[in-house]
């Protein structure tokens, strides 16, 4: 759940994304497996060539992993990097015409769905060979599982982060170093930061017509108190919660109060972070992966609940080997070297993103920042919630997740009941 797309994109990616179950259904008798072909504990090595896609906005990561095996492996891998509002369409046409590549990333929240519909193939006994397995980031790994089965592993984690700028901070007599320790300390600290009446600078920011923006950063606010946001299965809404309702209450009234940035009301996801990159922002809930790009001093924390704690929404890309890949063996040699200390911390801990593995989240780089060491610390407490029907319940651009945020945010706030009951009804389809 890293990225969000224009409205029209969207659109057209929901679209995209019914089709693809449905072509898949016709063509797929569930499940992939990977057929005569015998994986070795660590792949084969070769120098085969293999192809890898992923979605834009993970370029720089899959660059990095992709440039650093290459380098020491004999095989070699051809990284396609797609733009994220054709990745759904490229996807489903490729698995529809059996031109999947030999591995591709998938927005975790499309696994479930992408893994039931057979675009997967079964890497279970190479993952319960892993003697690190019950470190990996269970999140991803059961987003991948079906039927008892594994079929993805993490490829790029994204966490969501409660972020602040700590020269505004300053200037509105807050301590820096200092976390909100609940919602409520949140909002008084953005209106503390609305009263400096610096020119074009405002307390927070959020896409309040992007549903993706919110389930990344809102949904923690509710786990930070214990509470959940649906049922084990997903076929069940529980943002009608006394948690979840202090939750739109707060962004109501920070709304009503003018500390949000205005154009947050139509933000639908390709600028939601840029008000505060750009230093305009006193504090919002913010993608970890953007904290090497953040170009200021921001103290980082985990999500607050309306009683304290901490959470995050786990997102990022899982990754697997395709369907249609005849090069299994050397497909999974890059996924287990991607699971090594190698990857892990020789290339995405020294460029300051988040690693996959708990036993690896102390390194050498993240002992140099200590912001690395909250956010690793924070991923353990993370979740990352699974339904089938979560693109349609929540990210597509007239869910009813979506409606239920506007109608308690910009609205009254009288439909949350009524609104939560048309997310279940999408749920359980």
């Amino acid at each position: 759940m890293t990225t969000f797309r224009s409205r029209s994109r969207r659109i057209a990616a929901a679209v995209a994304a019914g089709a693809l179950a449905i072509t898949l259904a016709a063509c797929s008798g569930g499940t992939g497996s990977t057929g005569t072909q015998t994986i070795g504990k660590d792949g084969t090595d070769d120098g085969s060539k293999l192809t890898l896609w992923t979605r834009a906005p993970l370029e720089k990561q899959a660059k990095l992993l992709v440039e650093a095996y290459n380098k020491s492996h004999k095989n070699q891998v051809e990284l396609t990097v797609v733009p994220n509002d054709d990745y759904v369409a490229k996807v489903g046409a490729a698995a529809g015409s059996g031109g999947l590549p030999d591995l591709f990333a998938a927005d975790i929240v499309y696994v479930p769905n992408w893994v039931k519909q057979g675009l997967f193939q079964d890497i279970s006994k190479q993952v319960d060979g892993l003697s690190y397995k019950d470190k990996i980031n269970q999140g991803h790994l059961k987003a991948g599982t079906a039927d008892g089965k594994e079929h993805v592993l993490p490829f790029v984690l994204d966490l969501s982060m409660m972020f602040w700028n700590k020269d505004l901070f300053t200037a509105a007599g807050l301590d820096p170093e200092k976390a909100p320790a609940n919602l409520a300390e949140f909002a008084a600290d953005a209106k503390k930061i609305q009263a400096l009446n610096k020119p074009d600078t405002y307390g927070t920011a959020t896409g309040l017509n992007c549903g993706g923006c919110l389930v990344f950063t809102w949904f923690p606010s509710v786990w930070a108190d214990n509470q959940q946001v649906m049922n084990q299965d997903g076929t069940k809404s529980l943002l009608d919660s006394g948690t979840a309702k202090d939750v739109y209450s707060t962004w109501q009234d920070l709304w009503k109060s003018g500390a949000v940035l205005p154009s947050s009301k139509d933000e639908a996801g390709p600028t939601w972070t840029a008000g505060f990159t750009e230093g305009k922002v006193g504090l919002m809930f913010y993608p970890a992966t953007l904290l090497s790009s953040t170009p200021f001093e921001a103290g980082v924390a985990g999500i607050p609940g309306p009683k304290g704690g901490g959470s995050t929404f786990v997102g990022g890309d899982g990754i697997g080997i395709s369907k249609d890949s005849k090069k299994s063996p050397q497909a999974w040699n890059f996924l287990n070297w991607m699971m090594s200390e190698d990857a892990q911390v020789g290339v995405l801990a020294k460029d300051k993103d988040v690693v996959s593995r708990s036993d690896l989240a102390t390194n050498q780089y993240s002992s140099q920042d200590p912001r690395l060491v909250t956010i690793n610390e924070v991923a353990g407490k993370g979740e990352t919630p699974f339904s089938l029907n979560f693109q349609e319940a929540f990210n597509a651009p007239n869910s009813p997740w979506l409606s239920l945020v506007r109608n308690a945010v910009l609205g009254d706030g009288k439909s949350v009941d009524s609104d939560n009951k048309e997310i279940t009804s999408v749920l359980s389809q």
